[in-house]
């Protein structure tokens, strides 16, 4: 609940304008949710027509491991491949037997079954199997005790001895033949292998969807602009993805190959945890690819921005490696590297993209406010008689027009009143013959004064300091009373 409230105070952040309730949040929470299932689903039984090429691109890595270990024992001037190497082998169990049986025999079937080259591989294979079985030192002479006309396989059971391939294949376990205990195992593992996979097709649409609800109220502009940012977001994720699947897990897998080997521990991996390792590996790497979008998120909404993550990117950089080393499948330090590393990178490139953004965003603004201020110098000013009557009084006035304007009966002013009012002289005031709003206002107020101070206590008590004019006396309390009678 207090991640969900964090999410919805996000969303009403990057769109104050349409700030919604908790309730319509969840809404929009299961309208996003069931879109991604729909995505999934649709994704998933697309990806289930072409099982059998999953599975084959799924077991590659731990095919071509197996492969490259074997034949890296080969001799490389003899361009022998590993599926030459295990024909050789088999034939080699049944020649042997074949011609002590019958040496007719035994030509007949290796002129009907192999050809030269097959033939010389599979005899040289015989010969050095043989020479296994002696001690170490008197395998070379063995091997040289072979005739002239057996030249080619003398020099090749040699170069053998030398180089040291595997003369049983499945000793060490066969990483190709993988094992499955349960009867609905391969089944699961199928569906596992195709809803995976339709993962991987569905990311794009998958980020969109949760864009689209984390940053509301997209316009239509701004949606477009989501497109190219999505198609970021898909490549980096892809990035992540094949670089795990080329490089990361087959190194991987070749480290605990040779470490199991170096052990005497046979390698018979079975095909469930095999996958489950594979798929949630390479998932791993392509979801921590997606830094940078989750970055530039941030930066966009101003959670981040340059100066932070630039203050703060030591402590970036540990939280990145306890992270790689808590999500990674194996707890090796040379997968951590290979996970924490390039996340490290991508982190030094968003703090520089969060650098061009924000100039980018000033330069913006500073034209803008450029524009503004061009606009304002260039509209027209107002005209100077709107300023030429700033220290007008609006109460100033003739006198005498004043007067005159009493005396007119056409004037909107005239009062029949005013005409037994005779026009002012000069020295006399006009507030002495003519009470009301021409009276002298602090005259009226002081008379008032003390009109009303005669009225309530018959004399004015300018001694006393404790007395209030406006506190009627039935409010004084009779102490009080009793004291002024005294004075």
């Amino acid at each position: 609940m207090f991640f969900l409230n964090k999410i919805f105070k996000l969303r009403d952040k990057t769109n104050p304008e349409e700030e919604k309730p908790f309730l319509e949040h969840l809404e929009d929470l299961r309208i996003m949710v069931t879109r991604i299932v729909l995505t999934l689903v649709i994704a998933t039984l697309a990806c289930f027509v072409y099982k059998d090429e999953l599975m084959s691109l799924i077991r590659r890595p731990v095919e071509q491991v197996w492969v490259d270990r074997h034949e890296a024992t080969l001799p490389q001037d003899e361009e022998i491949s590993l599926d030459d190497w295990e024909r050789a082998l088999t034939l080699s169990d049944v020649s042997a037997p074949l011609a002590q049986y019958d040496a007719a025999l035994a030509e007949a079937w290796w002129k009907e079954a192999t050809n030269d080259r097959t033939r010389r591989l599979a005899e040289a294979a015989t010969i050095y199997r043989a020479a296994q079985k002696l001690p170490e030192e008197a395998r070379a002479n063995f091997i040289k005790r072979l005739p002239d006309e057996k030249m080619s396989v003398r020099d090749l059971a040699l170069k053998f001895l030398v180089t040291k391939p595997a003369d049983n294949l499945n000793a060490e376990g066969n990483l190709r033949l993988m094992s499955s205990l349960k009867p609905t195992e391969t089944f699961m593992l199928t569906m596992k292998l195709a809803f995976f996979a339709g993962l991987v097709v569905s990311f794009p649409f998958i980020l969109f969807f949760v864009l689209q609800f984390v940053i509301p109220g997209l316009k239509d502009n701004e949606r477009r602009a989501l497109w190219p940012a999505l198609l970021i977001g898909f490549g980096l994720f892809l990035g992540g993805v094949l670089f795990a699947y080329f490089h990361v897990l087959p190194n991987v897998l070749t480290f605990f190959y040779e470490w199991g080997k170096s052990m005497g521990i046979s390698n018979d991996w079975r095909i469930g945890y095999y996958i489950s390792f594979a798929t949630t590996f390479v998932l791993i790497f392509g979801l921590a690819f997606e830094l940078p979008v989750v970055v530039m998120t941030l930066v966009k909404i101003g959670i981040l921005s340059f100066s932070m993550m630039r203050e703060t990117r030591l402590y970036a950089i540990l939280a990145i490696f306890v992270i790689a080393a808590l999500i990674t499948p194996t707890p090796d330090a040379l997968t951590l590297s290979l996970l924490a590393v390039p996340m490290v990178i991508l982190y030094e490139i968003c703090i520089w993209l969060s650098y061009f953004h924000e100039k980018k965003v000033a330069r913006l603004e500073a034209a803008e406010e450029a524009e503004r201020m061009a606009r304002l110098l260039s509209s027209p000013a107002p005209d100077d008689h709107d300023h030429d009557h700033d220290d007008h009084d609006p109460y100033a006035h003739d006198p005498a027009d004043h007067d005159s304007a009493y005396f007119d009966p056409d004037h909107p002013h005239y009062h029949p009143d005013h005409e037994q009012m005779g026009p002012a002289d000069d020295g006399h005031d006009d507030h002495l013959d003519y009470p009301g709003e021409h009276q002298d206002p602090d005259e009226g107020q002081a008379g008032e004064s003390d009109e009303v101070l005669e009225e309530s206590s018959g004399q004015v008590p300018d001694d006393d300091p404790d007395y209030d004019p406006l506190l009627p006396d039935e409010d004084i309390p009779e102490e009080e009373r009793d004291r002024r009678d005294q004075d």
